[in-house]
């Protein structure tokens, strides 16, 4: 039975989301209009990236400007704190970097909609509505003020909210896009073996169709820490029994990763989210080169796709796999017995070959592509590293190299860091986006 406490702050919740769904349905030349689901007007974000740019100094450091808005946002809709997790440090700190990608990528409009498109697809999980951006805009204009002071403009005001609508017009476009698919699935966990200290490869059988390609990534989230969300890539190409592959490594940070390795068990509950990711094999026909590079559980996704280039025998492809390290592979007796009698697959250990493509100072990528002239232009390139082996971005300096090294920029994917972790590496966990942690 409910406390009146809590009857209480579910009828102030029904009346404000009310009360904001009034405003979003309102008239033409309301506020209604600028959060329109339609595709956002032609934005040149240029003039506003130098103009946020130049003035952030002034509001700066941005995880101080992140708790400041959070603050005023749960003071004055304190029934929004229920979207989040106990602990804010990390929401703090992932919003400030979703916030520099946006800063320093405003100038690439296009590209920003399409991964903000994607963002409002994922928070549908997390049951985030549209009216809840007009609170969380306020919230950050508030924020703004505070922390820019007395040297804080209207102009610089309306560059960030500018910035701000055009995010959030893309999710909600997103989001309504993504209406016909659930927000989630249940799975159940058929297996969990641990292969490593801290590492565990688990199957689970979601109890609706799935439908995904190899490469792609699902966030997991366990019943152990509910309303916290961590993306791991699929390491399964899509088979009749319906039983996906996750390898999750643990960081004992008590997050998402932590409860799949150490708390999960088989017979055990997962939810899934909707499968995302730029690693799918290209459509077109054809019988280009491919080149995989994987470090740590980067080595999921291509696992995914070694099976489905296996089973696709309308293609011919040349692959060549390259693995940062084979002395720490933990599926290495896999990896061996699916590279017999396969002479389509060469793999290439960067410990062996002096070319470790991770760590300090990104060292030279050598011996990765074939010597003969024009080989370059015809690979095309699959990336997922570990962060914690490198530096930061460490799967778009290899993209930079290989670029560099003649493979065309459209032939290199990697899925972008900062607003998609790779399988699990990062200590801590989050409810990935603008809004909800």
């Amino acid at each position: 039975m409910n406390t009146p406490s809590e009857d209480y702050h579910a009828l102030l919740a029904r009346h404000d989301a009310m009360r904001l769904r009034r405003r979003m349905l309102a008239p033409s030349g309301s506020r209604a209009g600028e959060w329109s689901a339609e595709a956002p007007q032609p934005y040149d974000g240029t003039a506003d990236q130098l103009l946020i740019s130049d003035s952030l100094f002034l509001v700066d450091p941005l995880e101080e400007l992140i708790a400041e808005l959070y603050r005023i946002l749960f003071e004055r809709h304190p029934y929004l704190r229920s979207l989040f997790p106990e602990s804010m440090a990390f929401q703090r700190a992932h919003l400030a970097q979703i916030f520099r990608h946006l800063i320093g990528n405003l100038h690439r409009t296009d590209e920003m909609i399409g991964v903000f498109a994607q963002l409002g697809r994922d928070h549908r999980k997390l049951g985030v509505r549209p009216a809840h951006f007009e609170a969380f805009e306020a919230a950050l204009i508030e924020a703004l003020r505070v922390r820019g002071g007395v040297r804080w403009t209207r102009p610089m005001e309306q560059a960030w909210l500018r910035m701000l609508r055009l995010a959030v017009s893309a999710m909600v476009r997103g989001a309504d896009e993504a209406i016909a698919e659930p927000p989630s699935w249940e799975a159940t966990v058929t297996s969990h073996e641990l292969r490593a200290p801290g590492l565990a490869v688990l199957r689970v059988r979601p109890h609706q169709p799935y439908a995904f390609e190899a490469g792609q990534y699902a966030s997991l989230e366990s019943p152990l820490l509910e309303q916290a969300w961590r993306p791991y890539y699929l390491a399964r190409a899509p088979h009749p029994d319906g039983e996906l592959e996750f390898h999750v490594r643990a960081h004992g940070a008590d997050g998402v990763s932590d409860a799949l390795v150490h708390g999960t068990r088989e017979g055990g509950a997962v939810r899934l989210s909707a499968p995302r990711g730029a690693l799918a094999l290209p459509d077109h026909p054809g019988s280009p080169d491919l080149l995989l590079i994987a470090s740590g559980t980067g080595w999921a996704p291509m696992k995914a796709l070694l099976q489905r280039i296996d089973a696709d025998r309308s293609r011919t492809h040349r692959v060549r796999l390259l693995l940062e390290s084979t002395e720490e592979m933990y599926d290495a007796a896999y990896l061996e017995a699916f590279r017999r009698g396969r002479p389509w697959l060469t793999v290439i250990a960067a410990d062996t070959e002096g070319a470790r493509f991770a760590g300090p100072g990104l060292r030279a990528l050598n011996g990765i592509l074939p010597p003969q002239p024009g080989a370059a232009a015809r690979q095309h390139a699959f990336v997922a590293l570990s962060p914690e082996a490198g530096t930061a971005g460490p799967a778009q300096a290899v993209s930079a190299r290989l670029a560099a090294a003649g493979v065309p920029a459209g032939q290199i994917r990697h899925d972008a860091t900062g607003l998609v972790a790779v399988t699990g590496t990062s200590a801590s966990t989050t409810r990935t986006g603008l809004l909800s942690a």
